[in-house]
């Protein structure tokens, strides 16, 4: 269990729910897959179609008016990014085994990218670098960020890192990643919101011979900080490939640095609160922060 509010899933159950809800499936084979996903259990439907029932446990009505805003964020997203994504089919409905709504959507194949896969490939690279400036060309339609999450104030999340400090003490050089933070937390704006994924770890993009082919959990699309997206650069990339990012984006030096802030608030979480349950997500946060550590000493 990887969060004290997980609600508790039988496969078996869930098989049963999906046929049930969606009788038009009940041909087809139906598999929980074992990902690295912190979010969503995930079901895949035959070789087109999977089911992501939430884990953390919430109000069914909050989670049921969630999901129906991912699926909206999802299919706006889908008309600006430059490779698949999936698209929402449906919204399952909670019984008795499964409290909250849960939702279908389309498979996109691909592999998982990795932090270290494809860190010294400059096609890739350049292809995070495209799909970056593509999404930030989308017309934010006057939205301004929501205000909630990674994307807006970096100070905000002061007591959140004091959390993470906290919690990482004998896993980290915590006085030292203390010292960067409050370097990074006074960076001013880098400029006005754009349209941004929002979360673009590994684990949401798909790649195939070398070469990104896909992007998931495209349900927090929406308007933030430009450099918000960034964060790909530090989880993907070795340096000389984020440089390459860099220079194709035209970032300056304010947004840059604010990208790896970001990365750095999002990597100091994922290590102590994934140690034991999600050892793969950890790893990527201790990956990550190498990383930010070495660009700083450079």
């Amino acid at each position: 269990m990887m969060h004290d509010d997980q609600v508790h899933m039988n496969a078996n159950t869930v098989r049963g729910m999906i046929i049930d809800q969606f009788p038009e499936y009940r041909h087809e084979r139906i598999k929980q897959l074992n990902t690295i996903g912190t979010v969503n259990a995930i079901f895949r439907i035959g070789s087109s179609v999977a089911a992501r029932f939430p884990l953390r446990a919430m109000n069914p009505v909050e989670c049921a008016e969630m999901l129906r805003k991912e699926a909206a964020a999802m299919t706006e997203f889908a008309k600006h990014s430059p490779v698949a994504t999936p698209q929402p089919l449906g919204l399952g409905q909670p019984s008795t085994f499964y409290p909250m709504p849960w939702a279908v959507q389309s498979w996109i194949e691909g592999e998982i990218a990795t932090p270290n896969g494809l860190a010294t490939s400059t096609a890739f690279a350049l292809d995070i670098a495209d799909l970056i400036a593509t999404l930030r060309a989308a017309d934010t339609h006057g939205r301004r960020f929501a205000g909630q999450g990674r994307g807006g104030n970096l100070p905000n999340h002061d007591a959140w890192m004091e959390v993470c400090f906290r919690n990482s003490d004998g896993l980290l050089d915590v006085a030292r990643l203390r010292r960067m933070w409050a370097r990074l937390r006074e960076l001013p704006p880098s400029g006005p919101a754009v349209m941004s994924h929002r979360d673009l770890i590994p684990a949401n993009l798909l790649v195939h011979d070398g070469r990104l082919v896909g992007v998931l959990d495209a349900g927090g699309f929406g308007p933030a900080d430009p450099a918000l997206d960034l964060v790909a650069a530090w989880h993907l990339l070795d340096r000389d490939r984020r440089e390459i990012v860099r220079r194709h984006l035209g970032s300056d030096e304010v947004e840059w640095k604010r990208g790896a802030a970001w990365a750095f608030q999002q990597a100091m979480g994922l290590v102590w609160y994934y140690e034991r349950t999600n050892p793969r997500m950890s790893a990527l946060g201790r990956n990550t922060l190498a990383r930010l550590l070495d660009d700083l000493e450079a």
